[in-house]
Order: C-alpha cells, then structure tokens, then sequence
C-alpha cells in the first residue's frame, strides 16, 4: 500500500500543471505524513518527506523551462545544476522549509554568449523561484538563493567565488563555505556540479585557517543542557518555556558532524550519512556512531514536530518545542542525547585546536 501511494504522489507531481497544484498535493501529502508523525519511525518519515520535498522542486524546474519556451525564451542555452544547501542539501526538510539554493550553468565563450546566457537563468532562476514560493516555498531570508545574482553564476565564475571566499575567510565568507559543504544537486547536469564540489573539497583540505574558521563558526551554539544536566528553556518573549531544538540541540550536531566530516575528506552531506562514514572510515568507533545516530534521530522527530499550521493553514516552525508537551519518556534520552552533544563539541574543539592551532 505504501509504494502504490508513493507511486501515486510521484505520477501527481509529474502531471501537475501549476504552482497551486503542486502545493495542493504538498499540503495533501503532509497531512498525510503529520498525522502519522508520533507513530512512524523518524528517519523513514525524514526520507519520504525529503523524497517529497525534491519531487516538488523537481517539477518547478520542469515548469519554469516549459515557461521560458512559452515566452519565446527556448531551452536553456547551456547545461545548468540546480543545487539545494542548507536543509534541503542535507536531505533534513521540515513540513516548513524554506528555499536555499543556487544555479551553476555551462561557462560562456564569448562576451556575447555570456549577456545572453545571464540574461536567460536570471529570468528562468526568477521563475523556479516565484513557482516555488506559489509551492509553499518561502525565499531564504539571507539571500542564499537562484534568484540572487550572487547564487546564479556560470562554473568559472562559481569557481572564482570560491577561491575567494577560501583566500579571504572572513566570518561570512567561511559561513558561505559552510553553506556549500551542505550543497546537493538536487535536477541538472550532474558534470557541473561535480567540478564545482570538487575544487571545495580540493581546497578545503589545503588550507588550515579555513578549518580553525570552521570550528569556530561550528562551535557557536550552545547545547540547550545545563551544568547539572537540567534542560534550558527559553526564558523570556513569546517562547518563553521552549526548549530552543533547532539551534539548541539538532544545529550544533549538524554542525559538529559537517566539520568532522569536511575535514576526512566525506562528500555526504545527510548528517546521518556522514556519521555513518566516519565510522567506516574509522573516525568513530561503533558505539560512537550508534549513540550519535539515536540522539540526531531524537532531535530530528522533535524538530519536525516543532512545526505546526497558522492561522491560514500555512506550515511554519521555529524550531521551538514546549517544554510542557515533552512526553515523560522522551525526558531522560533528551537528556542523554544533549549530554552527548556538548561532549562531542567539546571532542571536536579539542582535536581541531591541536591539530590546527588558535585560541
């Protein structure tokens, strides 16, 4: 029964003509998943949500080309890579994600070819992008998006991006260098984005401060445990008696496993994926790698269910759940899991100071 309705979603989604059909099966879809969310086991729910997720911006896509012909515009000129980061390239949507994403397209040969080529994915970025929030899609409030010129660039000028965020790393320019280790091709030419993502990951091992840089923006948040292993709520405004998820306990795990994983030389960009080949690669021992899974696996459902409908039936979350609603049997893994987040922080800074100097 379960395949026959994925298979069903999947022949909806591909038939589907607009934005409001796309986001009338999203909404349909997550309802589906919402009220399954306490009973179904959260890495299944995680990879049929983002299975969802990528369907949907798989057809946008799809869409804004057929609209780009219809304008007279015609196929794209070049090969382009649609590239989702943030969540999205971790594969770690929620019901309310927004849009993180960039366009790589082929390098131009002239200067004529190159106004016409930026003249076209501008348009076309615009388009996926205003199809997309027509989906549900909110546009990332910092700017990381095909819609911004700065994220919709030809290979050669993505590459020269790159040399500089790595020649200059500012606090910003290695928070982009974050952004991009979590990057994923999510529809495109597959040859683009592999030639960009390997000279991040070609760079990235060759330079040191980068890594200090790293560690120091990874470390940033603070795991929501107490010095007495007490949970820390959100003490004042309207979150007040929240336990903070997103940034308290499911980012600085993100982070932590991006930093491990970036500095071995992994290319996985799921969380669960990257811990699971640091254990292959020997970095983690098993028990290591089973604890993290179970806590990351704890904080992810929380997470997810951190989100509810507004007013107008809208998907929003903030990452907060209430401290009141935390079921008594979740307490005590909680516990254990944030225990296990602020040791394995403390792990990293430790080994990345010795291996890489700095305060």
């Amino acid at each position: 029964m379960f395949n026959l309705l994925k298979e069903k979603r999947l022949l909806d989604i591909s038939g589907a003509g607009n934005p409001d059909t796309l986001r009338q099966i999203r909404e349909e879809e997550q309802n589906r998943l919402a009220a399954v969310l306490s009973s179904s086991p959260v890495m299944d729910l995680n990879r049929d949500l983002n299975e969802l997720h990528d369907a949907l911006i798989g057809r946008a896509l799809q869409l804004a080309e057929i609209e780009m012909a219809r304008l007279g515009l015609g196929a794209p000129p070049v090969p382009y890579a649609y590239v989702l980061f943030g969540s999205g390239g971790r594969r770690e949507q929620t019901m309310s994600s927004d849009q993180d994403s960039g366009l790589i397209y082929g390098d131009p040969a002239s200067d004529e070819e190159a106004e016409r080529f930026e003249s076209y994915f501008r348009t076309f970025a615009d388009t996926v992008v205003y199809y997309l929030i027509g989906t549900g899609y909110p546009p990332c409030e910092g700017g990381v998006i095909a819609s911004n010129p700065e994220w919709c660039l030809p290979i050669r000028e993505w590459e020269r991006k790159l040399d500089g965020w790595f020649d200059e790393p500012s606090w910003e320019n290695v928070r982009y260098l974050l952004i991009v280790a979590d990057g994923r091709q999510v529809a495109g030419d597959e040859g683009l984005w592999e030639r960009w993502n390997n000279r991040f990951h070609r760079d990235v091992l060759g330079h040191p401060v980068i890594a200090r840089r790293m560690m120091e923006n990874t470390l940033r948040h603070k795991v929501l445990i107490g010095v007495f292993g007490q949970l820390l709520t959100e003490r004042y405004g309207e979150s007040a008696g929240t336990l903070d998820i997103k940034y308290g306990a499911y980012i600085p795990m993100v982070n932590v496993f991006r930093l491990l994983a970036v500095q071995a030389g992994i290319r996985e960009t799921s969380t669960i994926a990257r811990i699971e080949a640091l254990e292959k690669a020997d970095i983690l021992s098993e028990k290591e790698a089973r604890e993290a899974i179970e806590a990351f696996s704890l904080f992810l459902m929380l997470r997810l269910m951190a989100v509810a409908k507004d007013e107008g039936g809208q998907w929003v979350g903030t990452g907060k759940f209430p401290a009141n609603k935390l079921r008594r049997e979740w307490k005590a893994p909680l516990k254990k899991a944030l225990k296990l987040g602020r040791k394995l922080q403390r792990q990293v800074e430790r080994e990345m100071r010795r291996r890489f100097g700095g305060r």
